[in-house]
């Protein structure tokens, strides 16, 4: 039976992939690579990069380019507009299997982070096996996830003491005006603007960073009031130049203890 290997590689550094991962590259004869367009040809040169690098045998895999579908960003049903981007998606992939990988074959798409965060790989997955017409078994790999590269580069924990971790979309967070209710924390991702810029909060901070674990990263925090101008103009100063910008950003209420009124900025 054929079998898809669903690769977690991390956030844009080739030193984020594990052993696993390396492991799984390397079985793979048929790499499914989904092209989202001219402007993130920077996402497609790191995974040429990362077959490069870590495939031992150049000659033993070969790669295929899957244009993703068009989606509505502007829809006022969202879920709906999702479900349908997701029901295109299912459709090419399946396609791209049948069409490739071999009965007895081993094909592999590669996930930015982890296939369990914000992708739909899985869910792709899960509907092509639904609609019964093309039969393979699948392994996840798991791999490194922004929140853990953010928190790392502000050497921070991604949980205090006895608190939850919450994880949360910019739709959300722009919806609510605040923190969610009951928490002090909360990593947002998914954010096309900045929608914590709403928030009028004091004693809440901000963490961000763009192209996380990348040689482009960039890493902002302070107090969200004083420095939320700033995240806005960075990230059009910075998606202006790339053409794209991937952001996670972690919003933490705090005291007022010394040093905590300096914003940090690296680039």
């Amino acid at each position: 039976m054929r079998e898809i290997l669903v690769i977690g590689i991390g956030t844009g550094n080739p030193d984020h992939l594990t052993v696993q991962a390396i492991d799984a590259l390397n079985r793979a004869q048929v790499l499914l690579i989904i092209d989202k367009g001219e402007e993130k040809q920077e996402l497609m040169a790191l995974r040429d990069e990362i077959c490069r690098r870590f495939i031992r045998d150049p000659s033993g895999y070969r790669l295929v380019t899957i244009a993703d579908p068009p989606r509505d960003r502007a829809a006022a049903d969202y879920a709906g507009a999702v479900e349908d981007w997701h029901e295109k998606r299912s459709r090419l992939l399946e396609e791209a299997i049948a069409d490739n990988v071999e009965d007895d074959g081993v094909g592999a798409f590669l996930v930015w982070g982890d296939p369990a965060l914000y992708d739909s790989t899985l869910r792709v997955i899960d509907r092509i096996l639904a609609r019964g017409r093309l039969q393979f078994d699948y392994q996840v790999i798991p791999g490194i996830m922004s929140p853990q590269v953010l928190t790392a580069g502000h050497r921070l924990p991604l949980n205090r003491i006895g608190e939850a971790i919450h994880i949360t979309t910019g739709r959300r967070i722009a919806a609510a005006a605040s923190l969610p209710p009951g928490l002090d924390s909360a990593v947002v991702m998914l954010d096309a603007g900045f929608a914590a810029a709403v928030i009028d909060d004091p004693d809440v901070h901000v963490y961000w960073g763009a192209y996380l674990g990348s040689h482009d990263e960039v890493l902002i925090s302070g107090r969200l009031t004083e420095v939320a101008d700033e995240i806005v103009r960075t990230k059009e100063r910075l998606r202006a130049r790339h053409g794209w910008i991937m952001d996670t950003y972690l919003l933490r209420r705090e005291g007022r203890g010394p040093g905590q009124d300096r914003a940090r900025v690296e680039e």
